[in-house]
């Protein structure tokens, strides 16, 4: 069994005059990392790969997760392909892993992360939305075989506030 959990990004700021992969997190994103947080301790069991991307908002989120979910630094890595807004480009690079985890815990940007999580995963969404988390399991034996998964959990800030 494979078990991904896809990560948009927290909110970003676009206060100053920045290229878009520079932008960093609003206030806001800290404080939804952390209800987020609180409700992924029940269920994360440790043990998983984690990629993100190399853009400012991603990378500052992933970052948040890895110290709370005390993440080593072997298992972390940010990834500069993993910023893209296509979904084709992001499950290609996901089913790419070759590592031995059975969890890959990716950070990434929508539309990307909306589309794969409705075409991956078995309950629909309109929008995954800043911060929000989407865990689909695979019945397969190989990154590279996954196409169609369950559902197991979504956590949405809105909805732990």
């Amino acid at each position: 069994m494979k078990r991904l959990i896809l990560v948009r990004h927290g909110k970003s700021s676009w206060d100053n005059d920045l290229p878009d992969h520079k932008r960093p997190l609003k206030k806001r994103a800290y404080n939804d990392a952390e209800v987020v947080l609180n409700a992924l301790d029940h269920f994360y069991e440790g043990g998983a790969q984690f990629w993100s991307s190399y853009a400012v908002r991603a990378n500052e989120t992933a970052r948040l997760f890895k110290e709370r979910l005390k993440v080593a630094d072997q298992d972390f890595e940010v990834k500069e392909e993993l910023y893209t807004f296509n979904q084709n480009e992001l499950l290609s690079i996901i089913q790419s892993y070759s590592g031995d985890k059975d969890q890959l815990v990716v950070f990434g940007h929508n539309p990307a992360m909306t589309i794969l999580v409705n075409s991956l995963g078995d309950k629909k969404m309109d929008n995954l939305p800043t911060t929000g988390l989407c865990v689909i399991d695979f019945d397969v034996d190989s990154w590279q075989d996954i196409r169609k998964g369950k559902t197991i959990l979504t956590l949405l800030p809105k909805n732990l506030r």
